[in-house]
């Protein structure tokens, strides 16, 4: 078992020192997953996935052990906290020096993970209710804030007023360091989340990295009339559009790390060309 981390990870300086963007390897230790190839069920199968999310560039993990999907009743934070136990050990044995991340809604679950195996970052795709943000604050680390209302980012109501007072309370507690999700496929329709995509560079004003998650959503396969089993190439697209549109885009979460990587890629070589 891993003793808690020694230091305050400053994932902004670390993304600023890159210089890049950093790939995200969703690591899912549920039988429930919206996307059936990216179950883990036995220590073999957890162990390839780390190590082919890495071979393929993949410079952080995201180990996630209770599904939500939309419609689902989440796992208990019993089973939650068992699957973490098991799979958190293992992952850490493969990850190298790649940044681990835990997803979760839960504060004691993130407590767990990084006071007992190290976890460095918290992913609360939540919404930052208040005593989640106050575990963040206790325990110093990353926290990556989740945007769970509707789009679009301007406006009244918009996103980026809600996620401005958020990051000032964030602030206040004494959270620095965080990143931010736009919440795409959280609490949002096809449009509104295609809507959010199209305003993605307003989120810029907070000057704050940005980690888009869309990868295998249905915003994507409701679109193209297909399944989470045949989004690849569209999320391949949205990808590149979502790093197109803001400057601020510095982490993509993902099921397929190669053609994150790849994506990542053209998207660079494009912007040196012009």
């Amino acid at each position: 078992m891993a003793k808690a981390n020694s230091f305050v990870l400053n994932i902004q300086g670390r993304l600023r020192l890159l210089g890049g963007v950093e790939v995200m390897a969703i690591v899912n230790v549920t039988p429930d997953s919206f996307y059936a190839g990216s179950r883990i069920g036995t220590e073999e199968a957890l162990r390839q996935r780390v190590k082919e999310a890495l071979a393929e560039g993949a410079t952080m993990l995201d180990v996630g052990a209770c599904s939500t999907r939309p419609s689902s009743e989440p796992a208990s934070e019993e089973e939650e906290t068992k699957r973490l136990r098991w799979a958190l050990p293992i992952v850490r044995s493969e990850a190298g020096g790649a940044l681990l991340s835990v997803d979760t809604f839960r504060p004691d679950v993130a407590r767990m993970a990084i006071e007992e195996y190290g976890v460095h970052i918290i992913n609360d795709i939540a919404g930052g209710e208040e005593e989640m943000l106050r575990m963040a604050a206790r325990l110093r680390v990353p926290y990556v804030l989740t945007y769970r209302g509707e789009g679009p980012v301007l406006g009244a109501g918009g996103a980026l007023g809600k996620l401005s007072a958020q990051v000032r309370h964030l602030h206040d507690l004494g959270i620095g360091d965080i990143i931010i999700d736009p919440g795409f496929g959280f609490d949002k329709n096809v449009e509104q989340n295609w809507a959010l995509l199209g305003e993605l560079d307003g989120l810029d004003e907070l000057e704050l990295p940005i980690l888009v998650g869309v990868s295998r959503k249905r915003m994507i396969y409701e679109l193209l009339g297909t399944t989470a089993e045949g989004a690849l190439s569209g999320t391949t697209a949205v990808h590149v559009l979502a790093l197109l549109k803001s400057k601020n885009v510095r982490i993509l979460r993902v099921h397929d790390v190669r053609e994150a990587v790849e994506s990542v890629k053209i998207v660079k070589a494009y912007n040196d060309s012009i």
